[in-house]
């Protein structure tokens, strides 16, 4: 497949399935999204991402295609929104489980934050991760950012190596959702 067949695009609310899979995807852990969003945790990701002002917004994420196909999509935000953002989040899941997630903050202010990125297993190995945090990563310069941020979990060698090779650096270990992670950044 060659890298110029891959678009990468702004999400529309029509996207909200394909960002609820995606956030599903980079937690990877079915116990986790249960105990944080319940068991119909996709449909409630979905509604998140249809809304305004929560972290999985389609406004901010980009999805990646190929040839019309959809095959994955990033989530990404300043992480000086972060509570704000998560308010609207958290209201959703308060809904659906009548209570709110208590959990740290994995971003503060000073960093553009990739929340989460994925691609569709048909899809993987040809560019499109690395294409889609190019075009996360010229989002944030656009916005006016110097550095993008993310967490990459300690059991997941794969992915630290593709965000080392793009540039980004340990900064410090961190817990999130009980596992240990890496928090790591990208000068732009």
């Amino acid at each position: 497949m060659k890298e110029k067949s891959i678009l990468i695009r702004p999400a529309t609310k029509n996207d909200a399935i394909t960002i609820a899979q995606v956030v599903v995807m980079a937690i990877g852990d079915e116990q986790t999204l249960k105990n944080y969003c319940g068991k119909n945790y996709v449909a409630v990701l979905e509604e998140i991402a249809r809304l305004e002002k929560t972290q999985y917004s389609f406004q901010n994420s980009l999805i990646a295609e190929v040839e019309g196909k959809i095959a994955g999509a990033i989530v990404g935000y300043a992480g000086a929104r972060l509570l704000e953002l998560r308010n609207g989040t958290f209201a959703i899941i308060e809904k659906h489980l009548g209570t709110s997630p208590n959990m740290e903050p994995e971003t503060s202010e000073g960093e553009f934050y990739l929340d989460s990125i994925a691609v569709f297993r048909e899809f993987r190995g040809c560019g499109i991760g690395r294409n889609l945090i190019f075009a996360l990563c010229k989002k944030a310069l656009a916005e006016g950012h110097e550095k993008l941020g993310l967490l990459v979990d300690f059991d997941n060698p794969a992915a630290e190596n593709l965000y080392t090779s793009i540039g980004f650096v340990r900064k410090n270990q961190t817990n999130f959702l009980g596992h240990k992670m890496w928090h790591m950044q990208k000068k732009l």
